[in-house]
């Protein structure tokens, strides 16, 4: 039944790995591990569409007191030959135990730019503390996190959106549980406000269920709903929503 599962939606959808939002936990990995990831979509007839992606992730787990993890991904696309998709995405984390397990420390630094959202670069740098609120027997597992990061925000047209240089506060809410063998549910939100002025917020969420199907083969059903209350002037919406079907290989 698997099988059949896989090769029906191999027909419909185009492999499209994304890097998984499943919080990591310092000890649930040792060693070195990663993953690469590609998409492909392409569409001839009466519709000329191309889209790509890449990823890459690597972690090191030293199995008692930290974890470090950093990411690269890209995506350009075009529909009937005209550019419709061009940003790119890196971050890096570093957590450290403090006191105990359930307490760590986190500085992250991240670069994102994105072309149709009329962000030439965004660049930011930041800390905080991560709580672990409960750890199942199961693999279940769900942290909170709080602190703060500078961003450096340039826009693909300075003479509507002046450079930006902010504070913001920096907290989450990230948890996964086990369904069954191998298959996760999971959920991730930030809130992050302007330090000066609240009215100035980021909201993200993305949902995602990830389903073991063979070996390290995995179908992955994602949902995110983002917002930016104080959006480019040249952005139409204030939100983003989408939803993806895709199949994830992990080594």
């Amino acid at each position: 039944m698997k099988l059949l599962i896989l090769l029906l939606l191999t027909t419909t959808q185009y492999l499209f790995a994304l890097i998984s939002i499943v919080p990591i936990g310092i000890g649930e990995e040792p060693g070195t591990t990663g993953s690469f990831e590609a998409g492909l979509e392409t569409k001839r007839g009466n519709t000329h569409k191309d889209n790509y992606k890449t990823a890459v992730r690597v972690n090191y787990d030293n199995n008692s007191t930290y974890v470090l993890w950093g990411e690269i991904s890209g995506e350009y696309g075009k529909a009937n030959h005209v550019e419709d998709t061009n940003k790119i995405y890196s971050h890096m984390r570093f957590i450290h135990t403090l006191n105990s397990k359930l307490l760590n420390g986190e500085i992250f630094l991240q670069s994102q730019e994105d072309k149709f959202k009329a962000l030439a670069k965004r660049r930011l740098a930041g800390g905080g503390l991560r709580l672990e609120l409960f750890e199942t027997l199961k693999g279940g597992k769900g942290y909170f996190g709080f602190g703060g990061f500078y961003e450096y925000i340039k826009h693909t047209d300075p003479s509507a959106d002046p450079d930006e240089g902010n504070i913001r506060l920096n907290s989450y809410l990230s948890y996964a549980v086990k369904l069954a063998e191998d298959s996760t549910l999971a959920y991730t939100m930030y809130y992050q406000p302007r330090i000066d002025q609240f009215s100035d917020y980021v909201i993200a969420n993305k949902f995602e269920l990830q389903l073991h199907i063979y070996l390290e083969l995995f179908l992955k059903f994602s949902v995110y709903y983002d917002v930016d209350s104080a959006h480019p002037s040249s952005i139409n919406e204030d939100y983003d929503f989408g939803q993806t079907t895709t199949f994830v290989i992990n080594f």
